[in-house]
């Protein structure tokens, strides 16, 4: 059997304001339009100091688990539409 490798690309964009960091993940794999998700992350009154790179790590994470979520979704509505089209096909 020979052994394929596919790069997919994962790019996250990050920007911050007034105390909310918004973090966007897009999964590049070669389909026409990327998948993405988002996550934010929101600096709060009890926070003892406003540390911009913490919001961005929040942010990024959240978006990240919600991105594999997405994928998860996909690859498993992708199955069921093999699976039906087995059936009738």
């Amino acid at each position: 059997m020979e052994l394929t490798t596919q790069t997919w690309t994962v790019e996250l964009l990050l920007s911050e304001r007034d105390g909310v960091t918004h973090a966007e993940a897009r999964l590049h794999s070669g389909v026409p339009t990327p998948l993405t998700a988002s996550g934010e992350a929101r600096l709060s009154l009890h926070d003892p100091l406003d540390v911009a790179e913490i919001g961005y790590e929040l942010a990024a994470a959240r978006a990240l688990t919600h991105l594999g979520e997405a994928l998860l979704q996909t690859a498993g509505a992708d199955v069921d539409a093999l699976l039906r089209e087995s059936r009738h096909g």
